[in-house]
């Protein structure tokens, strides 16, 4: 591509720079005069990466000496907003932080701004925040598209729905809509993302606890498929399946001051396991050790729709979750997420790799991954998607003849 001048833009909250290598990918020429984020490995990943050191408090920066810049970027702290967050909303100081984006673009006045954030935060706060957010850059010049985007509609096995503000100040804005087109016939090349399993380092195969709970389960999987192989029949594991509740007995009066969902799971639970009570018995006899170690090892969350001949945890992706051991199919790869619940691929019996994780959230080979694995895992989780940001900056810089 090819612009008309060399783009000046900002990163705040940068994290890893997601934004940074798409507006690279756009403007090779293109320059960063500011990055900014509290993280300190991010600060470290980014300086490594991209030669700049983020500034680390953005309510601190000095406004009046920041150069000109003709986009601001933020994928600004979902935490406050998300289904993993507690979703505070106004309650919550990272919620405000939204405020210094305004207050950046009140003084710089940038062309284009490109926010991104999470798609619940169009409901949270019964729609208030959304409202606000709206209010906010309409009342500072700006006009407002708002786009729900995944990279799995493009091509990459990750389902990670997220919205981009994509905001053009008003005395440029053309009036019309920016008409993003998604590929048709888009086949998904599962393979191309992972590494060979002779390349992984054994530290990322499953062992342990956690293997000794997915075998577990597998046994009692083992059991379901032969059945459905046998009598062609359909079997039905939703809710979560919660084995320790199999033997507690709770008064009346115990029962009630459960949690109503827990009350839920094991009325559901209950018609599972009569219609197979000996085969769990002694199962659980054989596993209690594992499945009692940790609440989480007794819950299965299968996710994968009816028991299927042949059927195996290991045909799937598994997430050890609070909720449980949650199955999913293995057509996209679970959405990466910043607090340390790594996906496992089932069939390679292992975690996918930081390198994976670069690459799902389409990170060039080139990018140096922070070396404390944890760190990386949370960095990735928390970045935004390259491939989806190229799509939203470069369409709309094609319609404002910014870019050819």
């Amino acid at each position: 591509m090819t612009t008309n001048i060399a783009l000046k833009f900002i990163d705040l909250f940068c994290g890893i720079g997601g934004f940074h290598q798409a507006i690279k990918m756009i403007d090779e020429n293109s320059e960063c005069v500011m990055a900014c984020d509290i993280d300190k490995s991010c600060q470290e990943s980014y300086l490594e990466n991209y030669g700049i050191t983020p500034e680390k408090d953005i309510k601190k920066l000095n406004l009046e000496k920041l150069e000109d810049f003709d986009i601001l970027c933020a994928g600004f702290p979902c935490q406050p907003f998300s289904n993993c967050g507690k979703k505070k909303t106004f309650d919550d100081d990272r919620g405000l932080l939204f405020d210094e984006i305004i207050k950046i673009a009140k003084v710089k006045k940038p062309r284009f701004m490109f926010l991104e954030n999470v798609k619940h935060i169009l409901k949270v706060g019964n729609g208030e925040v959304y409202k606000y957010i709206l209010n906010q850059l309409d009342k500072n010049g700006y006009h407002v598209q708002v786009e729900e985007i995944s990279p799995h509609t493009y091509g990459i096995p990750q389902q990670r729905e997220r919205v981009y503000f994509i905001c053009i100040r008003k005395d440029i804005y053309d009036g019309t809509k920016i008409e993003f087109l998604k590929p048709e016939g888009v086949t998904i090349d599962f393979e191309k993302f992972l590494l060979k399993k002779s390349e992984v380092d054994e530290k990322y195969f499953v062992t342990g606890d956690t293997l000794d709970c997915l075998n577990a389960w597998e046994e009692m999987i083992n059991v379901f498929t032969k059945e459905v192989e046998e009598k062609k029949t359909t079997i039905k594991l939703t809710p979560t399946i919660m084995a320790n509740e199999f033997y507690k007995n709770y008064s009346a009066e115990e029962f009630k001051q459960l949690a109503p969902w827990r009350q839920e799971y094991i009325t559901k639970n209950k018609p599972i396991y009569n219609a197979y009570k000996s085969t769990w018995d002694k199962w659980y006899e054989q596993n209690k050790s594992i499945l009692t170690k940790r609440e989480i090892y007794g819950k299965l969350e299968w996710q994968v729709g009816n028991v299927k001949e042949k059927d195996s945890i290991f045909n799937y992706f598994i997430q050890v979750r609070q909720s449980g051991e949650r199955v999913k199919k293995a057509e996209y790869f679970p959405t990466l997420v910043a607090i340390v619940q790594v996906p496992i691929y089932g069939k390679e019996k292992r975690y996918i790799t930081p390198r994976e994780c670069a690459r799902l959230q389409s990170f060039p080979e080139t990018f140096k991954i922070h070396k404390d694995d944890k760190k990386a895992y949370k960095q990735f989780g928390n970045s935004v998607s390259v491939d989806n940001v190229n799509t939203v900056i470069s369409t709309t810089l094609k319609k404002y003849n910014i870019i050819h």
